[in-house]
This record gives C-alpha cells, sequence and structure tokens, in this order.
C-alpha cells in the first residue's frame, strides 16, 4: 500500500433490515422488487459529510486509486487542504503477495497518525477491493486500537459499494458507534436521542426546539466528538432523523433503546409529526407543543406555499438512489400537491417507512431495488414532469426531453426541519423552472 492520497452486479434477494415486520396496513399498496442493472454511488460517498461532522474523527479508506479519486473529487479537495479522510491505495504488490496487507496497513496507521495526533477517532474503512481480496479490516482495527493504548479509537465499517447504495455508509458507521455509547445508569431518567448525521445548525434547531418543549436530550448520534458520545439505556428513546439507518436503529434496539415512531421531518406536516412524537413519549402538555411549534410550522407553511402554484399537479418520478425517496414523495404529495407516478428506493424499510407509505396517493407505483432498464422504459411511457435521478442518468434523459432531479443533492442538501422547508420545495421547483426559461 502507498501513503495516504489526501484527498452493478445483480442484487440478489432483498437482506433483511431487521425491522421488516411483515406486517402492513390491509391497503399497504403493492410493491414491485427490481433485480438487476443499478446505478448508485457506494458507501465511502457518506465520508464527505461524516467527516465534517465528527469533528475529531479521520477516514482512511482501504481501496484503489479510484476510491481516492471519488473522495477526492467528490469533496472538491484542493491540493494544500489537509481534510480528515484518505486512501491507503493497495497496490499490486499487495495483491501478488509481495507484502503482507496487515503490516503494510499498521505501518500507514502509525505514520498517519504520528503526522496527525489531533486525531482522536481512526475509521478503518472497507471498500470494494479490500472486500474481494478478503482483507479483515476488523481484525486490523481491534489490533491497532490495542497498539495505540486508548491514545487514538480505530473502529471500522464497510463502505463497499457492491451490495450497498451510498447513504449505507453512514449507516454502517453510526452503527460501529453504538457499541462505543457507554451505558446509562438503570436509574437514569427518560432522555431523547436524534439518530442521524445532520448539517450543525439544523440540529442545532432542533435541539432549541426540544430544549422549549422540554423534552430531556441525551445527545445525538453521531455526536460531534466520538469521545462525548451520549450514554444510552432502557429508558432512552430515539427519533430517527434519517429513513436509511436500519442497521443503526437495530443495534440501538440491541443496547435496549427505543425508537419512537413518526415521520421524518421533511416540509410542515413531517416535521410536525416528528416533534409530535418526542412531546407525547415524554408527556409534553399539547398546548404548550402547539405553542412553541406553531410559529415554526406556519413560516414553513408560507414558504411552501410559494412553489404549490409551481409543482401542484406536475407528475413525479423516483429512481431508486438515497432511500430518501418515500418520505420526500410522501411531502411533495402531501404538502405540495405533486403526483408520485412511481417511487423507487433501493431498500424499503417497512417498519421505518410504513406511515410514510400509508399517506402516499392510491395508485402510486413503489418499486425495491433497482433494475435500471427497465425502469428507465417506465419513465419514458410515463413521461413525468420531472424524474429524481442519480447524476449518469441526468444528462441522457435531458436529451430525451424529460426534466431532471439529482438525487444527490437532497442527500448534501439542508432540507430537515421548518426552516429547510421552503428550500426543500425549491429544490424541485428549480428544474422545471429552468426548463421553462430555457423554451424556445
Amino acid at each position: 500500500m502507498t501513503a495516504p492520497v489526501l484527498i452493478g452486479e445483480d442484487r440478489p434477494a432483498a437482506r433483511p433490515t431487521g425491522f421488516d415486520t411483515g406486517c402492513s396496513a390491509p391497503a399497504a399498496p403493492q410493491v414491485l422488487r427490481e433485480r438487476g442493472q443499478r446505478e448508485v454511488f457506494c458507501g465511502l460517498t457518506g465520508i464527505i459529510w461524516l467527516h465534517r461532522k465528527i469533528q475529531d474523527a479521520f477516514f482512511l479508506v482501504v481501496g484503489s486509486r479510484t476510491c481516492a479519486h471519488l473522495l477526492q473529487s467528490a469533496a472538491g479537495v484542493m491540493i494544500f487542504a489537509e481534510p480528515r479522510f484518505a486512501t491507503a491505495i493497495i497496490e499490486e504488490r499487495d495483491l501478488a503477495g509481495m507484502a503482507d496487507c496487515q503490516d503494510e496497513l499498521d505501518r500507514i496507521a502509525r505514520q498517519l497518525l504520528d503526522r496527525r495526533p489531533d486525531i482522536r477517532t481512526l475509521f478503518l474503512v472497507g471498500s470494494c477491493p479490500s472486500e474481494v481480496i478478503k482483507l479483515d479490516l476488523g481484525k486490523a482495527a481491534q489490533r491497532l486500537d490495542a497498539a495505540f493504548g486508548g491514545r487514538t479509537r480505530v473502529l471500522n465499517y464497510s463502505g463497499s459499494g457492491i451490495e450497498t447504495t451510498f447513504t449505507e455508509g453512514e449507516d454502517a458507521c453510526l452503527a460501529a458507534l453504538v457499541p462505543e455509547m457507554p451505558a446509562a445508569p438503570a436509574d437514569a431518567p427518560p432522555a431523547l436521542l436524534l439518530v442521524g448525521a445532520l448539517p450543525d445548525i439544523v440540529e442545532d434547531q432542533f435541539l432549541r426546539l426540544f430544549a422549549e418543549l422540554g423534552v430531556p436530550i441525551a445527545g445525538s448520534l453521531p455526536a460531534r466528538s466520538v469521545a462525548s458520545l451520549p450514554p444510552i439505556g432502557p429508558n432512552t428513546r430515539f427519533l430517527l432523523a434519517q429513513p436509511f439507518l436500519g442497521e443503526t436503529a437495530r443495534a440501538l434496539a440491541d443496547r435496549g433503546v427505543q425508537r419512537l415512531d413518526a415521520l421524518f421531518p421533511f416540509g410542515a406536516e413531517g416535521t410536525t409529526d416528528w416533534l409530535r412524537a418526542a412531546a407525547e413519549a415524554f408527556g409534553i402538555d399539547p398546548a404548550h407543543f402547539d405553542q412553541v411549534v406553531a410559529p415554526g410550522r406556519e413560516r414553513a407553511k408560507r414558504a411552501i406555499a410559494h412553489r404549490r402554484e409551481q409543482l401542484a399537479g406536475k407528475r413525479i418520478s423516483f429512481l431508486p438512489d438515497s432511500q430518501l425517496e418515500i418520505p420526500l414523495a410522501r411531502f411533495l404529495s402531501n404538502e405540495l400537491d405533486m403526483i408520485p407516478v412511481e417511487v423507487g428506493t433501493p431498500y424499503l424499510h417497512r417498519d421505518l417507512t410504513a406511515r410514510e407509505v400509508a399517506l402516499l396517493p392510491a395508485g402510486t407505483r413503489i418499486s425495491e431495488g433497482q433494475h435500471l432498464d427497465r425502469q428507465l422504459d417506465r419513465v419514458r411511457a410515463d413521461r413525468p414532469d420531472l424524474t429524481v435521478c442519480g447524476l449518469g442518468l441526468a444528462n441522457p434523459l435531458e436529451a430525451e426531453g424529460l426534466s431532471t432531479k439529482w438525487a444527490i443533492e437532497l442527500v448534501f442538501s439542508p432540507i430537515h426541519g421548518f426552516e429547510q422547508a421552503g428550500d426543500l420545495a425549491d429544490l424541485f421547483a428549480r428544474p422545471l423552472r429552468r426548463r421553462d426559461l430555457l423554451k424556445v
């Protein structure tokens, strides 16, 4: 391996999420299960927002030069920057067995930590190449963690794109952090844990609202420092801010933490329901809840209303990409009067999204997984006003006269909560506005 460079296969049957109960409302729509060609980023992409969120961590990807180029280009890192992620590149001599991969990895980790003594947590991130050659990063993390004697915690997770979509990188990272969270005393008072990486400004907005409501907060996962992970136990309740955190939810449940079922905090309705779930769990007076939440909810409704005229009645299709598709389709349908034609998602976490699915209009086609050619054929037949898809599909569809929205922009943009509801609506209005301006 060189020193750090700063910076589809056919899918088998759907893997269990740990939350698919097999139960659903009587009128639950049929789900079209797709298995075939895929077009998604890999889980390494999650490092781009995770390294900004977890401020004492460093992400060392064990992979190829392609992994390094992906991270470097996705993050837009300048040559003189010193980010908190890098790639330990697997070279031909490693693959040929001329060098011991474990010894090389140890050498690089020591070199990195000697250069960056401020690093308090080192994530060894698996990739497609390291998984193909069966490099055991779990044992490497245990060995290095013991060697550094508590000075730096060494953890690992997989960001491989062989079987995952890109938001699952965050899910795997947070699931790896759950065992590191201290145990709360058995008699600890009930408290709320916020789960899911949010921009700091959005997280702070939610924390202020919960403080005004009087909901006791345990903390957030991820915390801004691994050293300050909040304690959890049977009296802890958690709210998911993202619908793609199935493994994290299961890991928390294994620690005895209870999930609060709620819509995801997109738009005025989703955010209100998300906040209400916590308020009800902690016995907050409904009148006090309405008093605290009403100003933000009304601001969100007014901001959304500015885009309703442009979006109402417009037909929209989602190709599977980020796992945000179901709650976003609910938001667009219920609050902006758009018509979801097809809502495709890489995985359908039925327990986590059951309430979202129930609010989709009758007749909405829901697909799980991806068979790219078939889905593109359906888009061409449906001719929706807007198609939400990956970067690689947007330009070809635009060339065919179909307006598109980059799905990844919905992951990188602040879209949660009341204050961002208008911006979220505008992300969908913008491509249609551009199309109208370009009409001859």
